[in-house]
């Protein structure tokens, strides 16, 4: 499997996760010159910017590991343009980051890290 088709198989697992717990999905890569958010999602008044890491092996740490300091900067600053191209005012942000891990031979685990930063 390559990078990208990893990549958007994690988004749908995460896509997925939160839609089984009834938040509403709003965005999914969405796209500026600054960068993408991977998910765009809200449930009861909160949008949740969810950042999601796909790996097939924690050799190298775990996928939340990726989302350092200066990516979390460039969510952020991704996140208020979302809201003010969407015209949404929110009373509540979280960030939340999905790390995913699918071997190659055994099923994904996904550790969810809300409020992640």
């Amino acid at each position: 499997m390559n990078r990208r088709a990893l990549g958007a198989r994690g988004e749908a697992l995460a896509g997925n996760w939160y839609t089984e717990r009834g938040y509403a999905v709003l965005d999914r890569n969405w796209r500026s010159r600054q960068g993408e958010l991977d998910l765009v999602l809200e449930r009861d008044g909160v949008v949740v910017f969810c950042e999601v890491k796909t790996r097939t092996s924690d050799a190298f740490g775990i996928g939340a590991e990726a989302v350092g300091r200066e990516k979390q900067q460039r969510i952020r600053r991704l996140a208020a343009e979302w809201l003010a191209v969407h015209g949404r005012a929110a009373r509540e942000l979280r960030f939340d980051v999905v790390s995913i891990l699918v071997p190659h031979d055994a099923p994904p685990t996904l550790d969810v890290f809300e409020a992640a930063f």
